[in-house]
């Protein structure tokens, strides 16, 4: 006891701090990596907040920095949880060490400020390195961004002041709230209650075996209730359904370390198969310690898939929107068949340089035939139109000329349907004759290309469209007008500003109703949905991704705390005879169960959610790679990429110091 008592009064608070800092970025290092990327993810989008490059993107975009800092608070919040966490789980760690510090003579407050100064280093560490690495992935960041707008990315290193500052402000108040709890907790304990700190265990809520197997069964139905109300999509019931998810979560890790005695109590055979006695009794030892803990990360794996299937479901739905709306580079419609276009295309001829054009008329057929259909078939039947909506085989072709699609010929005798791709086969099988101005038409072939067939009653047909030779047309009702075009250059913000206010001088409800003209453009469509890409998406993205570190981080630090432990206990096995692959096997079961049960409940519960919520926009959208089906699986994809990079990192470490080396691999 001499010694340390020697060392310590021998060298300086700040040089045992930054001892104690090195080695405890040296056995916490899962931990103070997953801070410098924390910090780097903090730094990356203070950098969107404050760019003035993005803001001048689109006009829409001045709310940017309300929603990044919003998004931030709630990621400092994620990112403070787990400071907190693992700040005093290494004091529990570590509280025989600073007990022994006292009894060699330094005062209670001197051991509380030693803590204080060596995790406060290691934030300073953290935040030198991760500013480092953000002004790097910054620039990803920012091509992303650019791509978005179609503009074209330059690599520009920079530093932003103002984003080093917010970072530092963020991670300050991180560290010296954690760590003045911990300094306060240092400052009240004594010697004893310091150095046995370490042996205490998270206290049973439930203490009868008896009741925890019952909150174990009760918690199972609850969480099958809960997600059958998230389902329903109601307010009321969503909040019940969430109160129940909690319920189940909390109550099935409280009560799991006893639900595994009593389920092999009733199969005793299976106890002693393969590793499943060592396997399951370690982990309902750690249960013992950590259920609450598993519950809360368990909460987060849910919040962090349900944030990403959202932002996924947006982004596929935003995407698949200003396609279908984007086919034309200038696009103008209005009801009927009188409105004068003439202003426009005067303005468009002498501002707008147009390579390719078109003014046409969508027709009705007077048969509603298709819509019926459609109605039957499918669970669409939202149409306004008093019959099914006809174009010129002539126009069609023009049209899909400036669209850029492939040319298609007529089919005498037939007319084709142009249809959105939800509508596909269910139309395949219709072969209903068409009746037009003494002729007869049968259904030909089908096309699904992107023609503006979206939420607006005057574009191609709201979902389908029947196209029919040009003798056909004659004397058919006329439903709206419309004007296509292609340019030479993308028509700019101010040009289509110019055309939008001269449709609402043009338009008076009173002296002409029907005079209202629609305009859109293809860049306009576009910058529509890159800006609620970056508005919506990508908060939520930053959300999940660091939902999903803090609770990685959280699992696998308690994990390698056992290091010292798994080593006994398998330096005992081997002594008791047991093969050393099946001490390797063993360890990686047990690895496996311990990094599966939080994500098992996550994955039952956000699944349905997801599909649901893909389930819930207008037919056509969510198709392809936005399909619901595909949300979910790159939601979970994604999740289990990052997890697994944990997971990885983890085992590679602890088979390093448990295994013998031949075994390692």
């Amino acid at each position: 006891m001499c010694w340390l008592r020697w060392e310590v009064m021998s060298v300086t608070y700040f040089k045992l701090s930054l001892r104690n800092a090195r080695r405890q970025a040296r056995d916490y290092l899962i931990y103070f990596v997953t801070m410098v990327m924390a910090s780097a993810l903090i730094y990356v989008f203070n950098g969107l907040a404050f760019s003035n490059e993005v803001r001048q993107l689109a006009q829409g975009l001045d709310s940017l920095p309300l929603v990044i800092v919003f998004a931030s608070i709630v990621v400092v919040c994620i990112f403070g949880w787990l400071v907190s966490y693992s700040t005093r789980f290494m004091l529990t760690r570590r509280s025989r060490e600073l007990g022994l510090y006292i009894l060699c003579g330094i005062t209670n407050n001197q051991v509380a400020q030693l803590f204080f100064l060596e995790n406060l280093a290691a934030g300073v560490v953290s935040l030198f390195f991760g500013v480092a690495l953000g002004g790097l992935l910054y620039q990803a960041l920012r091509a992303v961004v650019m791509s978005l707008f179609g503009l074209p990315y330059r690599f520009a290193l920079t530093l932003s002041v103002p984003s080093v500052l917010l970072t530092a402000l963020y991670l300050s108040a991180i560290y010296l709230y954690a760590l003045q709890k911990n300094r306060k907790l240092i400052r009240r304990m004594k010697i004893y209650d310091l150095i046995y700190y370490e042996k205490q265990n998270e206290d049973a809520v439930i203490q009868t075996g008896k009741g925890r197997r019952k909150l174990f069964l009760i918690s199972i139905v609850s969480g099958v209730i809960g997600t059958c109300l998230l389902m329903t999509g109601g307010t009321a019931a969503g909040l019940i359904g969430a109160e129940c998810i909690i319920f189940f979560l909390f109550g099935f890790f409280l009560s799991f370390a006893s639900g595994v005695p009593a389920f092999f109590d009733r199969h005793p055979f299976r106890k002693y198969q393969g590793q499943n006695l060592l396997v399951f009794r370690t982990l309902t030892a750690k249960l013992a310690t950590m259920g609450i803990a598993m519950a809360v990360i368990s909460l987060i794996f849910t919040a962090t898939l349900l944030t990403e299937g959202s932002g996924f479901m947006i982004n596929g739905l935003t995407r698949s929107r200003a396609a279908d709306n984007a086919c034309f580079d200038l696009y103008l419609s209005a009801e009927g068949e009188k409105k004068d276009f003439t202003p426009y295309l005067v303005y468009i001829a002498e501002n707008i340089p147009v390579e390719q054009s078109l003014l046409y008329r969508i027709f009705l057929s007077g048969s509603t035939q298709v819509m019926d259909y459609i109605c039957e078939h499918t669970a669409h039947d939202n149409y306004e139109y008093d019959s099914d909506p006809v174009l010129r085989f002539s126009d069609y072709a023009m049209l899909r000329t400036m669209a850029g699609y492939p040319a298609v010929e007529p089919e005498p005798g037939k007319y084709l349907i142009h249809c959105k791709s939800f509508l596909e086969e269910p139309l395949r099988s219709y072969d209903g004759t068409l009746s037009l101005n003494g002729i007869s038409l049968t259904a030909g072939s089908i096309h699904t290309e992107h023609l503006s067939q979206g939420f607006y009653d005057m574009t191609n047909g709201r979902d389908y469209i029947l196209v029919i030779p040009d003798e056909t047309a004659d004397g058919l009702e006329i439903h709206h007008t419309a004007y296509a075009a292609k340019t030479a250059e993308p028509v700019t913000e101010a040009q289509l500003a110019v055309l939008s206010d001269m449709s609402d001088q043009d338009y008076d409800e009173e002296t002409d109703p029907l005079g209202y003209v629609f305009v859109d453009t293809r860049a306009n469509e576009e910058n529509m949905a890159a800006m609620q890409i970056l508005l919506l998406v990508f908060p939520l993205f930053y959300i999940a991704l660091a939902l999903t570190m803090t609770a990685a981080a959280i699992l696998t630090i308690q994990q390698l705390s056992e290091t010292d432990r798994y080593r006994r206990q398998f330096v005992l096995l081997r002594k008791l005879g047991m093969d050393q692959r099946d001490m390797a096997r063993a360890l990686r079961n047990q690895f496996a169960v311990y990094y599966t049960m939080p994500a098992v409940p996550a994955v039952l519960i956000s699944v349905p959610f997801i599909l649901k919520l893909c389930y819930q926009p207008e037919p056509g959208v969510m198709v392809g790679i936005s399909s619901p089906a595909a949300v979910t699986a790159i939601s979970l994809g994604v999740f289990f990429l990052i997890y697994g990079i944990y997971i990885l990192l983890a085992y590679t470490s602890l088979k390093r110091n448990v295994l013998p080396k031949r075994f390692r691999k």
